[in-house]
């Protein structure tokens, strides 16, 4: 403890210590136990704590012969040294602790007591449990008799012997004292930021409009600057003007609460204002803007007005901290309030910067989750959080990765070892029954124990000192910050595993099996999501923007659910717009929201808030071609800067997003042009890709010509779809008639089709011009259709297996023993024995 804090101690404190020491050399103890301390507290009988111990019925010999029998007589020689055992050392530094939450500037017996129980473990706390007392009786009886006397019996005198009453009483309880919670070493460290703290010292020597305004966004230390002017006051490194101040961070909800009636609140301040004028502090108010408007009712006025004169007068000292918008918009909006604070702006950190400051504050998270945090943690969460996170600001935002990355490995891999439970279980069947033999009155048996119950506790203390090698067993390294990160914005990004590895390696074929042919469009998005996983991708634009053109009903839109599928196991993280919906130019302003004064400001834009809410995701522009010119501007900027300011200003990140757009541009060129795309009389390869160029050179003019260059120079790739040829379409046909015996599976039927029903379907679903989506139509009318009414009519049951025939040029449906022999339905048929026809 160091001496600022002993000179607090009031006569009757260091009387008790003194008792305490007396009572340590009666027993032969070479140190001042927890046991003399209470001893001490009890033989004083003019303070609180011995009235209190006393009302509680503790004797001072009947404690002084449990303390005997539990502790024992040592064998100290007259020339040793009584020093202060660890447990009375940390119950001084609680009873300070006590007296700062009472907003007592004394320290006096109360404290020593109520500190002495809030350690709760002991030989004091021992010989109260004995007695039938618990810490919770001590601390409510103790609340009692200061609210019964709270002059005469509370030690309210200092060194001298005169009371000692606060100059701020109002004030302690509506804020706390940062400078007493720095000379406690209660504060985080504050690593760097020098420039700013003396430049916040140099406002608040001035002789007038000496009161700084701490300016910058959430997150990048504003408060933590404060906190350094508060370690520097404690530590003596500034000028003299601010020598023994004190910084009170105020709390206006505090000074809000229960001013219900016109003129509370008003007092309320006033009275803190004078307060504060009598006294050498300094007042912190961390959203300084909350004080425009606080406590107005009516006609009322509010915080900032009263506020007003004493700051101006200089006769308060006020530090005010808020950010750059509601500076602006409660500070700046009124002159007279401005000109009072004299701004400082804090900018968010760089990354190094931001590295340097985690490095100084681990240790603190190291102690509160005993573990270790790798210096490439710390590297992982600057780097990662600046490229991910980017709605929030350092080193806040790297600061919570690695205090949710400690507590998530401290969670998942650390337990208490078999022989720390163990003994733990030793230790209280012990105490249990040593309480029974002193209840019985067998105290001899009772020491025994009580010798017993040492040596456990010393066994656990060293299993505790063991626990250093739990701490450095437990690692925090860059993959578990890239876990945590990964469950704040959905993002894959630990390290690939081999698994995903190889099926990133697989993706054309995982695709492929719901999208036929178009071997270019597949590759072309698997190679740029391959390049974002493995980090080769550039980190300031979108993971891949393509253009998707071609015929209809030839596979754009199946694709980016395929590779929805592929990414995130479902569709949900598909995120499209149809672009005929921006035809008009105010509609535009949907995308991002509408600008300030139109209806519908306060709601979030479609395209910006998805984007927001999943940042990993699809993102679809349907029909690109038919939107206003004004929305290409705003794709211009997704596509080059991988960002975009919704009509509030928020940016909203676009780097982890793929961007597809599909456009019908040159469809009616090709349904008019004989010689463009492919049809099923034209099934020789070479004339397929004759034809396929001709088709990818008139669909690219045509691009052109509707595009703007510098639209279409920013896109990653332009891919023309494949008409589909035959081959195609048979293999669309075993797709759906897959998907439809997915659906059967939940009612225990299955279903399998000839080689003659897919012929038909395929003959007569495909319709060169639209494509394949009427070969879904005619599977729902003939097959799905058919399926639904025998399933309700009962000729199909559970267990059923079902196979789809075409006789005399239509579908039936019959019913067979077992399934045929064919992979997914889309094998040869094997003969099987035939029911009648369910059709």
């Amino acid at each position: 403890m160091n001496s600022k804090n002993w000179e607090r101690f009031t006569q009757r404190a260091r009387r008790v210590l003194s008792l305490a020491q007396e009572e340590a050399e009666k027993l032969n103890h070479s140190y001042i136990g927890s046991e003399h301390v209470l001893i001490g507290l009890i033989r004083e009988e003019g303070g609180v704590a011995g009235r209190v111990l006393r009302e509680l019925g503790l004797e001072e010999h009947r404690v002084q012969a449990m303390v005997e029998r539990l502790s024992g007589v040592g064998t100290r020689t007259p020339f040793t040294k009584i020093e202060l055992s660890p447990s009375t050392k940390r119950i001084l530094e609680l009873a300070v602790d006590e007296a700062r939450r009472m907003g007592q500037h004394y320290i006096s017996t109360e404290h020593l007591l109520l500190g002495l129980v809030r350690q709760n473990e002991g030989v004091a706390m021992d010989v109260l449990r004995k007695f039938g007392i618990s810490a919770e009786q001590v601390r409510r009886q103790t609340r009692r008799v200061l609210k019964e006397s709270p002059v005469s019996t509370t030690e309210s005198q200092s060194k001298g012997g005169k009371r000692e009453k606060s100059k701020t009483p109002l004030v302690d309880q509506l804020a706390t004292d940062l400078t007493a919670l720095a000379d406690e070493h209660k504060l985080d460290p504050v690593i760097g930021r020098n420039t700013e703290i003396e430049r916040v010292i140099q406002i608040l020597a001035r002789r007038t409009k000496n009161n700084p305004a701490l300016i910058g966004e959430p997150g990048v230390g504003k408060t933590a600057i404060v906190e350094g002017l508060a370690q520097r006051i404690v530590d003596g490194q500034v000028p003299e003007v601010l020598y023994n101040k004190r910084v009170l961070q105020l709390d206006v909800g505090s000074l809000v609460a229960g001013t219900m009636y016109r003129g509370q609140f008003e007092e309320r301040l006033k009275r803190v204002i004078e307060e504060l004028k009598s006294s050498d502090a300094i007042l912190f108010i961390d959203e300084v803007h909350m004080l425009v408007g606080a406590g107005s009712a009516g006609s009322a006025v509010d915080a900032a007005n009263i506020l007003k004169p004493a700051l101006s007068r200089g006769e308060l000292q006020c530090i005010g901290a808020t950010t750059l918008d509601e500076y602006r918009k409660h500070i700046e909006s009124d002159a007279a309030l401005e000109r009072r604070f004299q701004p400082v702006r804090v900018e968010e950190p760089t990354p190094d910067e931001s590295v340097h400051i985690l490095m100084g504050i681990k240790s603190a998270y190291e102690k509160h989750h005993n573990l270790t945090i790798t210096d490439e943690a710390i590297n992982a969460a600057v780097n990662l959080s600046t490229r991910y996170v980017t709605d929030r600001f350092l080193p806040d935002k790297a600061i919570d990765l690695i205090d949710e990355g400690s507590s998530r490995v401290r969670m998942y891999r650390a337990s208490q070892p078999p022989d720390v439970r163990e003994a733990y279980e030793t230790l209280r069947q012990l105490r249990e029954e040593r309480n029974e033999l002193v209840e019985a009155g067998s105290y001899d048996q009772a020491a025994q124990i009580r010798k017993e119950e040492e040596e456990v506790q010393r066994q656990l203390d060293e299993l505790r000192v063991g626990d250093v090698d739990v701490k450095e067993s437990l690692l925090v390294t860059a993959e578990d910050i890239a876990e945590v990160l990964s469950m704040w914005t959905g993002i894959p990004v630990i390290q690939l595993s081999e698994e995903e590895s190889a099926r990133l390696l697989d993706m054309e074929d995982e695709i492929h099996k719901y999208i036929v042919g178009q071997d270019e469009a597949i590759e072309a998005i698997s190679k740029a999501v391959r390049r974002a996983r493995a980090g080769m991708k550039d980190p300031r634009r979108p993971i891949g923007s393509f253009i998707f053109l071609g015929p209809t009903g030839v596979g754009k839109t199946e694709l980016t659910k395929a590779l929805a599928r592929f990414l995130f196991g479902s569709e949900d993280a598909l995120i499209q717009l149809d672009m005929s919906e921006f035809m008009e130019r105010h509609n535009v302003a949907r995308l991002i929201g509408s600008p300030p004064g139109y209806v519908g400001y306060e709601d979030a834009g479609q395209l910006t808030e998805a984007v927001r809410r999943r940042p990993y995701s699809i993102v679809v522009f349907d029909e690109i071609e038919k939107a206003h010119p004004e929305a290409f501007n705003i794709l211009l900027q997704i596509m080059e800067e991988g960002h975009l300011s919704d009509a509030k200003g928020l940016k909203v990140d676009f780097r982890n997003a793929i961007i597809i757009m599909t456009s019908n541009v040159g469809a009616e060129t090709i349904k008019k042009g004989p010689n463009l795309g492919f049809s099923f009389q034209r099934d020789m390869s070479v004339e397929e890709e004759e034809a396929y160029g001709d088709m990818h050179k008139v669909l690219i003019d045509q691009l052109k010509r509707t595009f703007r260059p510098e639209f279409i120079n920013r896109v990653d790739s332009i891919i023309v779809f494949r008409q589909l040829n035959q081959q195609d379409i048979r293999q669309i046909v075993d797709i759906i008639i897959e998907e439809v015996n997915e659906r059967l599976v939940e009612h225990e039927l299955s279903l399998a089709a000839s080689d003659a029903a897919k012929d038909w379907l395929m003959e007569n679903g495909y319709d060169r011009e639209f494509g394949a989506r009427p070969l879904r139509r005619l599977i729902q009318s003939s097959v799905e259709d058919k399926l639904s009414d025998a399933v309700l009519a009962g000729k199909f049951g559970p267990g059923d297996h079902i196979l789809i025939d075409a006789e005399e040029d239509e579908i039936i449906l019959k019913l067979q023993d077992k399934l045929p022999s064919t992979d997914n339905g889309s094998g040869e048929q094997v003969e099987e024995e035939v029911l009648p026809a369910a059709s």
